[in-house]
């Protein structure tokens, strides 16, 4: 009490306005703490979002390193393929080059046996009218040389001898 004779104020009325101040002091802590407390609910709120997200992130990271570790092995197993398919393409070639080599042989061979089938062919036919020729030739001269009055047909049979007279 003597602190408040010093500073000149009266016992009972300081009393009289700290209760009121400390009560007014106490409705501003009680609205404070139930601010904070809607501040820590919300708080919360954001935090359990924020761990949600953290843990949708780590998904979504997951899946995105396992796509790309799939995506990284199919362009392995295309270029692998596309690297058999350039062998293939490149072996097909080169056998068709050959195959196309054997059938322009085997082509001007048949060719060339045609061409010696042709002319034994023409040969053997001009040969064939030597022989019919000569032989007429012969057939006429044995004829001539032996003076008889009757010809044989080609069957061998006589027929009447024929005058060479013309009207």
């Amino acid at each position: 009490m003597k602190v408040f004779k010093t500073h000149g104020l009266d016992s009972g009325t300081v009393a009289n306005i700290s209760i009121s101040q400390l009560q007014q002091k106490i409705e501003v802590i009680g609205q404070l703490r139930e601010e904070v407390d809607m501040m820590k609910e919300e708080t919360l709120g954001w935090k359990e979002g924020m761990d949600h997200f953290d843990s949708e992130k780590e998904t979504a990271l997951s899946q995105l390193s396992s796509v790309e570790s799939q995506l990284r092995g199919m362009k392995e197993k295309s270029s692998a393929q596309e690297g058999k398919i350039a062998e293939l393409e490149a072996r097909l070639a080169s056998e068709h080059a050959k195959a196309k080599s054997k059938d322009e042989k085997a082509k001007a061979e048949a060719d060339a046996i045609v061409a010696i089938f042709r002319a034994d062919a023409k040969a053997a036919q001009a040969k064939e009218c030597e022989t019919k020729a000569a032989t007429l030739a012969s057939d006429d001269d044995d004829e001539s040389k032996s003076g008889s009055d009757s010809e044989e047909d080609l069957y061998g049979e006589e027929t009447a001898p024929v005058d060479n007279q013309e009207p």
